[in-house]
């Protein structure tokens, strides 16, 4: 028999619980807020790596995990505090995320020290070349990132219904269709636009939608499950 969750109304205000006063955010929220910043920073430095399927020949880029993280936690904050700070916190991801790519402009473009130079330049060079090698991927990242993750809200949001009382079981499928679908259309999206034209992006863009539409069905439901709960505790933990 499922047990019921602790999720809040869908009509939920900013805040599921009453933070004290001079706090701006319940704690669940502003841990959530830090975590999905970095995340947006590491997905794009991840996705330069492609990770072979084995013992399949799909593969697909490692930015896969930071991301699916993302969709956990837009997906957490939607339940507990409602659809409109989600999509607020989605939206400011790209200050992160626009931040690091400009430092890493900087970084590339000032001298590099004499001692490195002198005594570690493959160090460099391999530094620079993939670096600057990920510029379509710092394009195609934030077009895929706003349209997933909006939509892996919108989805989310809308299975809910208007009941209060919703099960474990209801939390954990809605959290699995919303995330496969968004994240197909992720895949599709960012394959093309970062890799199309290097190489056959055939077998990455199957080996793309295939994990993440498996990591959706078999993890991301629970890791959600754990998020509100965490979240709970984060909250209640402040309040008390």
């Amino acid at each position: 028999m499922d047990t019921p969750a602790t999720a809040v109304p869908a009509a939920a205000p900013f805040a599921a619980t009453t933070p004290p006063a001079g706090v701006s955010m319940p704690l669940g929220m502003f841990v959530y807020t830090l975590l999905y910043g970095g995340m947006t920073v590491l997905a794009g430095v991840l996705a330069f790596k492609q990770v072979q399927l084995w013992p399949t020949s799909l593969a697909v880029e490692s930015g896969i995990f930071p991301f699916l993280l993302l969709v956990v936690i837009s997906s957490t904050l939607s339940q507990l505090y409602g659809r409109e700070a989600a999509k607020r916190i989605v939206w400011w991801g790209f200050l992160p995320l626009g931040l690091s790519a400009l430092l890493m402009q900087l970084v590339l473009a000032l001298p590099a020290s004499s001692e490195m130079l002198a005594f570690r330049p493959d160090d460099l060079a391999a530094f620079e070349r993939v670096h600057q090698s990920t510029w379509r991927v710092w394009m195609a990242g934030p077009a895929s990132y706003i349209t997933s993750l909006l939509l892996n809200i919108w989805i989310f949001d809308r299975l809910r219904g208007s009941g209060d009382g919703e099960s474990t079981l209801g939390l954990m499928v809605r959290g699995a269709i919303a995330s496969a679908l968004s994240q197909a259309v992720d895949s599709v999206i960012f394959i093309t636009l970062a890799f199309y034209g290097e190489f056959d992006i055939t077998d990455l863009m199957i080996g793309q939608v295939l994990a993440k539409v498996f990591l959706s069905l078999v993890l991301v439901p629970f890791l959600i499950t754990f998020g509100v709960r965490a979240a709970h505790w984060l909250d209640g933990k402040k309040a008390g």
